[in-house]
């Protein structure tokens, strides 16, 4: 498999031999409000032309409707006949938008060689937070002769993503890790601690830190993040830390 960090959450895999795209966001940048009143986001330019994010794909998987994951250039410029995949709930308004094949994911999908499970998460810690952030998905990607992949998708760290990794026993793991805070500074995905708990957990997995200095309410850079890995034993073999555009293959 071959892994692509584009910007923020967006991923290019290719994977049991197909092309597909995570969480498109195209945005240029500092064309979208502030979440913290810091700066307008994206913080950062797009590595490659937005065009070539998408060029290729065979479908799409869009974890959740907040901007900085499928966001209104990347609805204009996915054609309106890609398919993607998503949480129930999010396909009404995908179909809204003129995309005409929208496939909600209650628990399991197969697609070509594929299989893709959909996980929980938590997109941040208090009950109001919560309400505000409303309902997020990971995905596991799984397929004859390819790593498993569980892609957290925006949670923080907590018990029920500790079960999915002692389930699955992920090979990949992709964690968001920028520390992003709402409201009174409320977490609400990963942040250093948390990431470094995924790789205590996961001891043989290998754990791809996303997420990561893209916009104003993140507040880990990727400078920080490997410093608090290093300190607490995590080699930067397990933690891998992409710079945008970076690509692996495993």
């Amino acid at each position: 498999m071959k892994l692509q960090l584009i910007r923020n959450a967006t991923l290019r895999l290719t994977y049991a031999g197909h092309t597909f795209v995570i969480d498109p966001y195209l945005a240029p940048q500092h064309s979208l409000p502030a979440y913290a009143g810091r700066s307008p986001n994206p913080l950062v330019e797009l590595p490659i032309a937005p065009q070539a994010v998408i060029d290729g794909i065979e479908m799409a998987v869009i974890s959740h409707l907040h901007t900085d994951h499928f966001d209104p250039l990347a609805q204009t410029m996915l054609p309106k006949d890609t398919l993607i995949f998503c949480q129930p709930g999010n396909d009404v308004t995908i179909r809204e938008k003129g995309f005409l094949e929208v496939v909600p994911v209650t628990t399991e999908v197969r697609w070509q060689a594929l299989t893709m499970t959909r996980t929980p998460g938590r997109h941040g810690t208090s009950e109001a937070v919560l309400r505000d952030m409303k309902t997020v998905a990971g995905f596991i990607f799984a397929a004859d002769d390819e790593p498993t992949v569980y892609w957290a998708g925006d949670t923080v760290w907590y018990d029920d993503i500790e079960a999915t990794i002692s389930q699955w026993q992920p090979d990949i793991i992709v964690t968001h890790s920028g520390g992003a805070v709402w409201g009174a500074n409320e977490l609400i995905i990963m942040d250093a601690g948390q990431t470094v708990a995924v790789c205590q957990h996961a001891p043989n997995s290998i754990v791809v830190a996303t997420h990561l200095e893209a916009l104003d309410h993140c507040l880990v850079s990727r400078a920080d993040l490997r410093a608090y890995a290093r300190e607490h034993g995590i080699t930067d073999e397990q933690l891998r830390i992409p710079t945008d555009g970076a690509e692996f293959e495993f």
